[in-house]
């Protein structure tokens, strides 16, 4: 991460930005800090960080490199386990049955793009 006080930026990757993120969260929590230090963290992450946008920005993408067999696994393994709440197993199946019907409409789409057009 590289942070510039000429013109007050922060560029830096995704995990960088969550971290960043999280240390001045932990600067305007710390009461040893001073008002200045306080001022200085919440103007870096109203204006630069935008609060949590870091955090959900990194959580998209890696939600984008998940392989889907390894998360229906996980899932199915979820609704066997008998350490998760009841309500636990329903979202896992839930979340089963959308990933299901989410390969079923891909498989259609890949389908129809295969067949010439006659």
């Amino acid at each position: 991460m590289s942070y510039s006080r000429e013109n007050n930026e922060v560029s830096a990757s995704g995990e960088d930005r969550v971290n960043a993120m999280r240390g001045y969260k932990a600067t305007l929590k710390n009461p040893r800090v001073s008002d200045e230090a306080k001022q200085h963290a919440k103007d870096v992450l109203d204006n630069e960080l935008h609060g949590d946008q870091p955090r959900h920005d990194l959580y998209a993408v890696r939600g984008q490199n998940k392989e889907p067999n390894r998360v229906a696994g996980g899932l199915k393994a979820a609704q066997r386990n008998p350490r998760v709440k009841e309500r636990g197993k329903e979202s896992a199946s839930e979340k089963l049955d959308a990933l299901g019907r989410a390969r079923d409409e891909q498989a259609q789409q890949d389908q129809s793009q295969e067949q010439p057009e006659e």
